[in-house]
């Protein structure tokens, strides 16, 4: 890139965001994810008015815009020059700015609202997590191996495939730089936003995504995480062997999930698509996924064991011409 073309997109950039509505935006969406609803909510301003401005700051890179469905979210860029200036506009905004305390209360009563419709969908399905966790070792034990396995520091780019209520994400959040949760309930995708929000954790994200077709490009995460998710699918190699693609040479996968068992009503009330796993049968997709298996960690329980399966992508796989950091398409 040129001299003259660098400072040209400079410009631009500038000019998208020199505009006080535009600015509040920034400053709103440098603390959360926030749909074009939501931010006419806060700024009390027509919806065609805030998706210009939105329009506007996405051409010129401050603004990331991902799709969940029918819904869009938006974001302060979080790669590219875009995001450099993006940081920088929001941290010169004067904290004492009446308008923008008022944007800040507006945007904590929203994500108070957010957490209330979150807990009330957790509450109405509690009883039924609670039936299936009395069948095995505390959720203690199992994060405590996984934190164990897991670098203390150092972690790029995570990816939580079927995050649910985003636990992997605030377990591991301040160990990563960047992290995203993927899941197809957005009930669920809903209650790990609240979760975020509660524990501040900015960098870690959640979409509505599928764990067959990840979008994401090859070598871009460093740890993946597949917590109580694999019973539930219909193809587990298919959805390893996609885990797999994503991983950076030297990538880390943990698979958790139950040992083979008998405990039929997980199947026939609880929608178990498998009634466990054997640890030859996990050795052999993670083989055919190109991935090295450690030793599994097993949590004894009653009736149910969890067994946690680490494998790594080989340190001399074939790297991506470019290690792009973690970018999700819209």
């Amino acid at each position: 890139m040129t001299p003259d073309s660098a400072m040209d997109r400079l410009v631009t950039e500038l000019r998208a965001a020199a505009e006080p509505t535009r600015l509040r935006i920034l400053a709103l969406c440098a603390d959360g994810e926030l749909s074009v609803s939501d931010l006419t909510h806060i700024l009390g301003q027509s919806q065609p008015r805030v998706s210009r401005h939105l329009k506007l700051l996405g051409e010129a890179g401050l603004l990331e815009r991902i799709r969940e469905g029918t819904f869009a979210y938006f974001r302060v860029a979080q790669l590219g020059p875009g995001a450099v200036l993006a940081r920088m506009l929001v941290g010169l905004l004067p904290a004492d700015d009446p308008v923008a305390r008022l944007d800040r209360e507006r945007l904590q009563a929203l994500k108070r609202g957010r957490a209330e419709a979150a807990m009330a969908y957790f509450r109405e399905n509690a009883a039924q997590w609670d039936e299936i966790r009395a069948l095995h070792i505390a959720d203690s034990e199992v994060e405590r191996a996984v934190l164990e396995l897991v670098p203390e520091s150092g972690i790029g780019d995570l990816l939580d495939l079927g995050t649910g209520t985003g636990r992997m994400l605030t377990l591991l959040g301040n160990r990563v730089d960047r992290a995203v949760g993927l899941d197809m309930s957005k009930e669920m995708l809903a209650v790990a936003r609240a979760n975020l929000d509660r524990a501040g954790l900015p960098h870690c994200q959640v979409r509505l995504g599928d764990l067959y077709q990840l979008p994401l490009s090859g070598d871009s995460v460093d740890v993946a995480i597949m917590h109580q998710v694999l019973h539930y699918l219909e193809d587990p190699a298919d959805a390893l062997a996609e885990a797999a693609r994503v991983l950076r040479p030297g990538g880390q996968l943990l698979v958790i999930d139950f040992d083979r068992h008998d405990v039929e009503t997980l199947r026939s009330e609880h929608a178990h698509r498998w009634m466990g796993f054997g640890d030859d049968q996990i050795r052999d997709w993670l083989s055919a996924a190109g991935l090295q298996a450690d030793d599994p960690v097993r949590l004894p329980g009653s009736p149910l064991t969890v067994i946690i399966w680490p494998s790594r992508r080989p340190a001399d796989a074939a790297v991506a011409t470019h290690r792009p950091a973690m970018a999700w398409s819209a």
